[in-house]
């Protein structure tokens, strides 16, 4: 039996299936893997939180490259996985997606439970108070004025990307909400992460400790390789189009 044929029979025979992407899933939509060599933290340094809440110059810093950021992938689209999955989760054969991904394209294909445990790139929040915003015109006011935009509630507290900064602390009930879906999982199916930032990282294993399957789907190598009850080392759009003829079929 093919590695597509045999994660097609567990995605039939399972009952909670729950999916977990990274930046490999988004690839194919032309956003590029941050991490991989040529990848975006190989050309420019991120900003750290402290910096940002600290320094201007850091803060202009960050606001530069979420910005241009924003030109480059504000069009992207979903790609032939982000849809495949949101299918499957019609046709109730997945039950939810965490992913680390920032981007929204989950969303846009359809899929309906989407936990993003490293926050949105689509909107912007005020450190100080509970505003929050569509990311579009705060994003094309600082590429054409080059001036960080101040929150139009409080003017006081400053506004930066509804995303998890490095050194910042993820989400305590996004994280638990994540945590709870991977424990209640049978099948747990990794795609496109290189499973190296914590604490998502770890929800792989916390799924197979309390009984899944756990299946990878990634073109590099991953730490969990070896932990995995089935791999899958290819394109992921490729993957999941020979898995939903199988399913068809």
């Amino acid at each position: 039996m093919s590695s597509h044929q045999e994660l097609a029979t567990l995605l039939t025979n399972s009952k909670n299936v729950i999916v977990f992407t990274g930046a490999g899933m988004s690839t194919d939509s032309g956003i590029p893997d941050f991490r991989s060599p040529g990848g975006k933290w190989s050309k420019v340094t991120p900003v750290m939180l402290n910096d940002f809440m600290n320094d201007y110059d850091s803060r202009f810093e960050y606001w530069r490259q979420k910005s241009e950021g924003f030109a480059e992938f504000g069009d992207a689209s979903p790609n032939t996985g982000h849809r495949l999955l949101a299918g499957w989760e019609q046709q109730g054969l997945v039950d939810g997606i965490i992913t680390q991904n920032i981007d929204g394209l989950h969303q846009d294909a359809g899929s309906n439970l989407v936990i993003e445990i490293h926050g949105t790139a689509r909107e912007v929040q005020c450190m100080h108070c509970d505003f929050r915003d569509t990311a579009d015109e705060y994003c094309k006011s600082f590429l054409e004025s080059q001036t960080i935009p101040p929150c139009p509630t409080c003017e006081t507290g400053l506004l930066k990307h509804a995303t998890i900064s490095f050194g910042q602390q993820l989400n305590e009930n996004v994280l638990l909400a994540a945590t709870t879906m991977a424990k209640a999982a049978d099948l747990f199916i990794v795609m496109g992460s290189s499973l190296v930032v914590e604490p998502a990282a770890s929800l792989p294993v916390i799924a197979k400790q309390h009984g899944a399957r756990l299946a990878i789907i990634n073109r590099d190598s991953t730490q969990l390789d070896s932990f995995a009850d089935l791999l899958i080392k290819d394109n992921i759009a490729r993957s999941l189009e020979a898995i939903d003829t199988l399913l068809k079929a």
